[in-house]
């Protein structure tokens, strides 16, 4: 597994795609998904609509050196999709003894790629390669979202239980279900 000589993650190849880290010139797509709708109600974090200047401060903060998430591109290009169809992210969570290792896993696919597999493989290549060294990896996705759920469970990932998070976009409150991979 190559490193990306600016941010120091891991270059991950699978099938179809190649998780690499974010570029400047990503920005565009970014902006172009994360502004649909459906993109930012499935995730925590998007607003919507979105500000502009959001895709660049969020590339910025991909490289920051204290950062506690890493994030990659999912790029498509060498299967002849574009350089960026979604976005896998791996968060740190914390942990003040640093035994456990966990990190938790985010993602999204552009509304074009919906039901193409694809971020079943992203998901499977990062556990594959879990660059954290996790020893485990959680997830959580909403529960109006049972693609992303089965994204999940094609990865291995078992479910965990009941839960609720903040939507940004959404402005609210929303059920989600909790899902655990262990690794070591």
């Amino acid at each position: 597994m190559q490193q990306d000589r600016i941010s120091g993650q891991p270059v991950i190849t699978a099938e179809r795609v190649t998780l690499r880290p974010l570029q400047q010139s990503d920005a565009g797509l970014i902006t172009l998904y994360a502004s649909d709708e459906r993109v930012a109600r499935a995730t925590r974090h998007l607003p919507h609509p979105l500000p502009p200047g959001t895709a660049e401060a969020f590339i910025r903060g991909s490289h920051a050196e204290n950062r506690r998430e890493d994030v990659w591109a999912i790029d498509g290009t060498a299967a002849g999709m574009g350089e960026l169809v979604g976005i896998v992210a791996l968060a740190r969570m914390e942990d003040e003894e640093e035994r456990r290792r966990q990190s938790e896993i985010r993602y999204w696919v552009a509304p074009a790629m919906w039901n193409t597999g694809l971020a079943s493989e992203a998901v499977s290549a990062m556990v594959e390669a879990n660059p954290h060294e996790a020893h485990t990896m959680f997830a959580e996705v909403f529960q109006d979202n049972p693609a992303s759920a089965r994204v999940l469970t094609n990865a291995g990932f078992e479910y965990l239980g009941d839960a609720e998070a903040y939507s940004v976009s959404r402005g609210g409150t929303v059920p989600t279900w909790t899902y655990l991979k262990k690794l070591a």
